[in-house]
């Protein structure tokens, strides 16, 4: 059986294949779908089969795929083109033969208040007209999303954000890919909707309370209207539509919109998530 991995590069489809790699799954199993295939060398050298191809590429995505049974669709991330780019992955499994795909969601797309859910939903309702047996991988945040906040709460002992007293349920990237690599392992997959996040479910102050824990240091949580944050962020160098995207998914968490507690992630992995402190540095 060959599993390929599109983004293969990127800091989850890597994390999938080495997880792949750990399950026993042999290397030369394993078809890693990248940009640029230097930067998968290391792949290679372990005896991954490295092709080359981007989203926007129809006819060089066909090709990658071929003779490939499961793919794991790691979504894209260029926002506003991902509907499109995505189509043109599901089109091209289509025509290589593809059976099986699994596609990288976000909690709750068909009702997410995020701005994030709008194409992950159009890329699920073209999942089910596509004729292929999928299952949906909605994942829930990172912790590693708030990494970029630390330099300015060890500067400033604070951490900002909108989300009021909303718990996000994270978890880490490497969480997310062990339990798509089980996805992809495990027969009887087709038609399944797995809903993503993490046992710690952490408001924004427990969260600053972590951070304190990692900086040995204290640092509280500053709760700021969703505009003010964007500008915020803005102000710290942050392109608009990322700083306006940013304290959207804030006010998501506000909203509940990052929380879960089905519990299928510890299920697909066999074990607890990684708790935020030993994902953010410790």
């Amino acid at each position: 059986m060959t599993i390929a991995v599109t983004g293969a590069t990127g800091h989850l489809g890597r994390l999938v294949v080495e997880a792949l790699l750990d399950k026993g799954t042999p290397a030369a199993d394993i078809v890693a779908v990248v940009r640029t295939p230097a930067k998968a060398a290391d792949l290679a050298d372990k005896g991954v089969d490295v092709r080359q191809a981007e989203y926007g590429d129809r006819a060089a995505l066909e090709k990658a795929l071929a003779g490939v049974d499961k793919l794991l669709l790691v979504s894209g991330s260029d926002i506003g083109q991902r509907i499109a780019q995505h189509t043109n992955v599901i089109d091209a499994a289509k025509a290589a033969g593809v059976g099986f795909l699994a596609y990288t969601s976000i909690l709750d797309a068909q009702n997410s208040p995020l701005g994030l859910a709008v194409e992950h939903r159009g890329t699920e309702d073209r999942l089910a007209t596509s004729g292929i047996d999928f299952a949906l991988l909605r994942n829930g945040w990172y912790w590693e999303n708030y990494l970029g906040s630390i330099p300015a709460a060890r500067e400033i002992g604070a951490l900002f954000g909108s989300a009021g007293t909303g718990v996000v349920a994270a978890a880490a990237r490497k969480d997310y890919a062990e339990a798509a690599a089980a996805v992809l392992l495990a027969d009887g997959q087709a038609g399944k909707v797995y809903e993503l996040g993490g046992d710690e479910r952490l408001t924004y102050s427990e969260l600053a309370d972590v951070f304190s824990e990692v900086l040995g240091k204290p640092v509280s949580y500053k709760d700021l209207p969703q505009a003010e944050y964007a500008a915020v962020l803005e102000g710290a160098g942050l392109p608009a539509p990322i700083a306006s995207m940013l304290a959207d998914s804030d006010a998501g968490v506000a909203a509940g919109a990052l929380d879960t507690e089905s519990g299928d992630l510890q299920t697909l992995i066999g074990r607890k998530s990684t708790r935020a402190v030993s994902a953010l540095g410790l």
